[in-house]
């Protein structure tokens, strides 16, 4: 017999969220080419005021595939426990990012690409944000919907 955890609730769920999301430094990130070819890397992260701030080089396919349109999902966690979040990512130069954004990804990573010219800065902001552990989760699994929390 399995024995599974019970459900958590929508807010319970949300406050694990953002608990990882202050908490965890590393994500898998996934964007396609314009002609559907997909990527899928790991990189570091930072909570940024809403957002998740990432570096890569600019030549890399992750920043290449997120101009023009944006589009990038994001995870944490494993199978059994999952952060699932869509977004719009925009390219922000390391010149053009606030000062406080730079130091809070320095202070969480010990690595600052500011000043490196290969190397551009991801700024994702979240539209919707999924998270389960079980099929017992599987109801309820939405906690943010076009942007906004929903508990």
């Amino acid at each position: 017999m399995t024995h599974r955890a019970p459900a958590r609730d929508p807010k319970q769920r949300k406050r694990d969220v953002l608990r990882r999301l202050a908490k965890d430094k590393d994500a898998w990130v996934a964007t396609a080419s314009p002609d559907g070819v997909p990527c899928l890397v790991p990189l570091s992260f930072v909570w940024d005021r809403g957002t998740l701030l990432m570096a890569t080089r600019r030549g890399n396919p992750t920043a290449v595939n997120v101009t023009p349109a944006g589009q990038v999902r994001i995870t944490l966690g494993h199978t059994r426990d999952v952060v699932l979040i869509e977004g719009t990512a925009e390219v922000v130069e390391g010149a053009a990012l606030p000062a406080a954004s730079g130091d809070a990804f320095f202070e969480a990573l010990a690595w600052d690409p500011r000043g490196q010219p290969a190397w551009v800065y991801l700024r994702i902001t979240p539209h919707t944000v999924r998270a389960w552990r079980e099929v017992n989760e599987q109801a309820g699994r939405d906690l943010m919907l076009d942007g906004n929390w929903l508990v």
